[in-house]
């Protein structure tokens, strides 16, 4: 019972901020589209967000055990909320920084939560690591059917209103606000190990070199990454001139992916007992 009560304060504080990311997915070219931006301004816009992804998460995970990992989850709702409140703005410079710090809120989204969690879990509770898995299983569930909502809720929110695509970005920011408070006034801070930037930079490298099939697994992944990438700023353009609803679209898309991971876990547990190569 203690570790059900544990396991589901997290689910309510990281789940509504998934669902708000997931929100500002479906519409954001088009919203981009709609303010009057080429396509290569657009590009410039997604390539803002991707960059500052990028460098931030080499030292997000030192500045979020220096800084404290529940305040990195509260920084992280206030980064995505100012970001989506950014984009009221038709001037490209202010986009500009909304994507950054999208990128930044996004990057702390994604290592500040599970941080904290697998450190109160078995640092604070003493609870049996074996049972961290069950944890992530039960957000990647989730996560996948907030993806597949947040298309349908971003279509409905952009036809019902009249602000259009730049509505599901304000219905986003409720989420993240509920997610902060509910992380600031239910959560305790915990903190990781103090070290400097270029050393734990240096371990990482060096750890990369001395083992190439760790090497090659980051490779591999960094290309998956990047076509995934490319496939979020093409597939409005592609999709759009066709008068198929993009929320609609989306949604289809976080199905299909999400069939695909129950697939695989199928396959590599059920009676095929397939392996990875």
């Amino acid at each position: 019972p203690a570790f059900c009560r544990f396991q589901r304060e997290f689910l309510l504080g990281y789940l509504p901020a998934l669902a708000a990311d997931w929100l500002q997915g479906p519409l954001l070219f088009q919203l981009l589209q709609s303010r009057g931006f080429l396509r290569s301004q657009i590009a410039a816009l997604y390539s803002c967000g991707f960059a500052s992804n990028v460098a931030f998460g080499l030292v997000s995970g030192i500045f979020v055990d220096r800084l404290g990992r529940k305040k990195s989850c509260m920084l992280s709702s206030g980064l995505c909320s100012a970001s989506c409140l950014l984009q009221l703005s038709r001037d490209f410079l202010a986009l500009a920084a909304g994507r950054v710090l999208a990128g930044l809120g996004t990057s702390l989204l994604f290592s500040a939560f599970e941080s904290w969690y697998v450190h109160e879990h078995l640092e604070r509770h003493d609870f049996p690591a074996e049972w961290i898995p069950d944890t992530f299983s039960r957000v990647a569930l989730w996560n996948s059917g907030l993806a597949v909502a947040a298309g349908l809720v971003a279509e409905l929110v952009a036809e019902g209103l009249v602000l259009g695509p730049v509505a599901p970005f304000l219905v986003a920011i409720p989420f993240l606000v509920l997610s902060g408070i509910f992380v600031g006034k239910n959560w305790d801070e915990n903190y990781g190990k103090n070290r400097p930037c270029g050393k734990a930079c240096g371990e990482g490298l060096r750890g990369l070199v001395s083992n190439p099939r760790a090497l090659l697994l980051g490779l591999v992944q960094a290309l998956v990454e990047s076509i995934l990438l490319i496939f979020a700023f093409l597939w409005t353009p592609v999709l759009a001139p066709h008068g198929i609803p993009l929320g609609i679209a989306f949604s289809g898309f976080m199905a299909a992916s999400a069939a695909g991971s129950a697939l695989f876990r199928r396959g590599v547990s059920g009676r095929f007992r397939m392996q990875p190569l």
